[in-house]
């Protein structure tokens, strides 16, 4: 789980003082984890913004709450405090968040990102391009958005559906359909 050092609780605890509301602690998540895009996250978090399912941890001197769709990326997570001359900064290192930890059981979001990352977005960086999930809508339909030299491009539609779409339907097919929410008529920074 998630190591808090005595320092880190110390300041966060302070941090927490400071708001005006009872019982409030933290809650530690992953955007995007298992990919190079994985971001390691610390929120303020009263007991009923919680999640669901998230794992509710004792600390010392507050509750910890993480998420449990982050937890397997935390293992080894550590928050850490020091103080210096500017005062002090805090930090947090996971070693895990953007290590693959895809299975066929593991959540359709995380199986998509993966596709993204390790299969669609390498090529797509040929063009200076990316995509990436926004969200999974009712159906199992997956919405992305382009980004980069796909925005804007001549031939993302080509790109979208014999490309990502293709190669996302095959390899997951308990998705639906994939849909693209892009901006195009931003063309900036478009490989043409």
């Amino acid at each position: 789980m998630v190591t808090i050092t005595e320092s880190a609780q110390t300041y966060l605890a302070g941090l927490l003082a400071k708001q005006e509301a009872k019982d409030i602690g933290v809650r530690v998540f992953i955007t995007e984890p298992g990919t190079p895009m994985a971001e390691t996250c610390i929120a303020y978090c009263r007991p009923e913004e919680a999640q669901e399912d998230d794992i509710k941890v004792a600390y010392e001197q507050f509750d910890g709450y993480i998420d449990a769709r982050s937890e397997p990326f935390l293992e080894e997570a550590l928050v850490d405090y020091a103080e210096d001359r500017m005062g002090g900064q805090l930090t947090i290192k996971a070693p895990n968040a953007k290590v693959p930890k895809v299975s066929d059981d593991s959540p359709l979001e995380d199986q998509i990102n993966y596709v993204l990352h390790s299969q669609i977005n390498p090529s797509l960086a040929s063009h200076g391009g990316m995509v990436s999930l926004i969200e999974i809508v009712e159906d199992n339909v997956a919405v992305l958005q382009f980004g980069g030299g796909c925005q804007g491009c001549g031939m993302v539609d080509v790109t979208l559906k014999d490309g990502v779409e293709k190669t996302l339907l095959e390899t997951l097919p308990q998705l639906t359909a994939v849909r693209d929410v892009t901006d195009h008529s931003v063309t900036e920074n478009a490989y043409f």
